[in-house]
Formats: C-alpha cells, sequence, structure tokens
C-alpha cells in the first residue's frame, strides 16, 4: 500500500484519470478497499486524514457518480474552533448494490446500506439504512422508503 504523500500523488491521480479500470485499481493502491463491479466515475475526491487510509469500504457493484466527496476526517484546522469541536473523523461504507449520484457529500462514520440510493447532490449526515433511497441535503434530506423485490 502507498502512503504519505506518494499516496496524496496517487488520489489526484486516480481523481482525473480515464477509464473506470485503471481508476479503481489506483485507489485500491492507496489502500481503499473496493468489491467487484463497482464503478467509480471521475473526480472522487476523498477528503481524509492520511495517518489511516482504511477507513473507506466500498462493497460490489456500487455505482459512484461523478464529482462524489468522501470525508473521513474534518476539522477546523488551526481555528480555535478546534478545541471546541475537535477533529471529526471516521470509517466510510458503501455496502453492495448502492448508487451514489453525482456530486454526492458523505460525512464521517457513514454507511451507505446495501441497496440504497443516494440522490445527486445529497449531503450525507447521517447513516443511509438498506433499501432506501436518500434525497436532499441539511435540513431538508429525507428519507423514501421503497422495499425492493
Amino acid at each position: 500500500m502507498i502512503r504519505g504523500a506518494g499516496r496524496k500523488i496517487f488520489k489526484k491521480i486516480a481523481k482525473e484519470t480515464p477509464g473506470v479500470g485503471l481508476r479503481v485499481h489506483l485507489l485500491k493502491l492507496i489502500g481503499i478497499k473496493i468489491g467487484e463491479k463497482t464503478y467509480i466515475a471521475e473526480g472522487l475526491t476523498i477528503a481524509e486524514n492520511l495517518e489511516n487510509p482504511q477507513l473507506i469500504i466500498i462493497g460490489d457493484r456500487v455505482a459512484i457518480g461523478p464529482e462524489v466527496i468522501l470525508i473521513t476526517s474534518s476539522h477546523p484546522n488551526y481555528s480555535i474552533l478546534k478545541e471546541i469541536y475537535g477533529i471529526r473523523k471516521g470509517s466510510i461504507t458503501i455496502r453492495d448494490d448502492a448508487w451514489i449520484g453525482a456530486r454526492v457529500i458523505i460525512f464521517p462514520g457513514i454507511t451507505i446500506g446495501s441497496r440504497a440510493v443516494v440522490g445527486a447532490g445529497a449531503v450525507v449526515t447521517e447513516s443511509v439504512p438498506d433499501d432506501t433511497i436518500y434525497v436532499g441535503a441539511i435540513g431538508t434530506g429525507r428519507f423514501i422508503k421503497r422495499e425492493l423485490g
């Protein structure tokens, strides 16, 4: 697994690499666990603490749209707010057959359930159960339950 500055460089290359196969391969090289037949569109941004790269797990047959942002570590850097709010960090798990729409933002500590759909532009601040459709943003997000099969 590639670490440190090399990891940061590989993330940048993977973000813009044409061809999903090479993109997935590069992401696996930096320690992201990605299942079989998973599609990751261009523009994936991963905001993380480089010390712990194994905080993202993506299952089998997952579809991730363009310009999605996965945040496993977030804090206000040098601001005094860091003393008040601390560092928010946690893993992100996207389970089998989930579909993440374009420009979705997923915060630390979130699990996206199996066969769940997260609509384009959603801001995900709480875990999404299996077989659920989630659309919207902070303050307006809502779950739409749909039983499959």
